[in-house]
């Protein structure tokens, strides 16, 4: 004889909860639909009630402008990090001949504006040279006379400098437990660094160095002041050609926006490729 069957709710079951779960995460909160709806809104009043004739005349300046600032991000940013590893590796573990001159030039750099560094190298290095006749006979003059060759190193020991103390906190960050368990282990002490103390360390850092990478894209206007033509010297153009102001900014902080947006996808997918590439 069989009793009453007895009834479950549905909801009690894990793969409901999950699916439910599921169907809250894919819908879009309140403030993000009304966030959307207001930059769709300032996005159509642009477009349709500010000039744009003027767009098609400096195209091909906009897109030199436009590589010439992606190129210098990119190449400041690599560098830098070959740079800030050495140094941050210097302060956390190295001895006190290299860890003094490794703090020493983090302090510095972080100490002064980036404006004052670039004038220092540009117009400092850039009126000392030419006193030499042997570098003016050289094969590397042609470059020296250039003004983004400065850029890009003044730049480069920026980028270094702020990296070199996150990186000195990565590798203070990664348990010592593990490094001495791979050198009982009988691991090379490059071995160690390579495959354990390094992944770990950029891991950890990686969300710090794409903040870093984004306040880099956002110091790079300062090459137009050394006549380098970036996107925002080709802005700053279009201002004094057309007597314009909104519109040339507008599209400016629209390329800023693209370009960040690019750097935060790219390290959120470095964040989950490193562990399992490099740990």
């Amino acid at each position: 004889m069989t009793g009453p069957p007895i009834e479950v709710p549905i909801e009690t079951f894990p793969i409901h909860k999950e699916a439910d779960a599921s169907r809250q995460t894919r819908r879009l909160p309140p403030h993000r639909i009304v966030l959307i709806l207001i930059g769709l809104a300032l996005l159509a009043s642009a477009i349709f009630f500010l000039r744009w004739d003027w767009l098609p005349n400096y195209g091909d300046l906009i897109l030199q402008g436009l590589w010439r600032t992606i190129w210098i991000l990119c190449v400041t940013v690599f560098l830098g990090f070959l740079l800030a590893v050495p140094l941050g590796l210097a302060q956390a573990a190295g001895p006190a001949i290299l860890a003094i001159p490794a703090r020493a030039f983090c302090t510095v750099i972080r100490g002064t504006p980036l404006l004052v560094q670039l004038w220092l190298l540009y117009y400092g290095l850039g009126s000392l040279f030419p006193q030499y006749p042997w570098i003016r006979g050289s094969e590397l003059w042609p470059y020296l006379r250039q003004a983004w060759p400065y850029a890009v190193l003044a730049l480069t020991l920026s980028y270094a400098g702020y990296e070199g103390e996150v990186m000195r906190g990565a590798f203070v960050s990664v348990p010592k437990g593990q490094l001495e368990a791979a050198r009982a282990f009988g691991m090379r002490r490059f071995t160690i660094f390579r495959r354990i103390w390094l992944p770990q360390a950029i891991h950890r850092a990686l969300p710090t160095l794409a903040g870093e990478a984004v306040l880099q894209l956002k110091s790079t206007p300062l090459v137009a002041t050394i006549t380098v033509v970036d996107l925002y010297s080709v802005a700053s153009r279009v201002r004094q050609d057309t007597f314009l102001t909104y519109e040339p900014l507008l599209l400016l902080a629209a390329g800023y926006v693209v370009i960040t947006a690019i750097i935060v996808y790219l390290f959120r997918r470095l964040e989950t490729l490193i562990p399992s590439k490099l740990g």
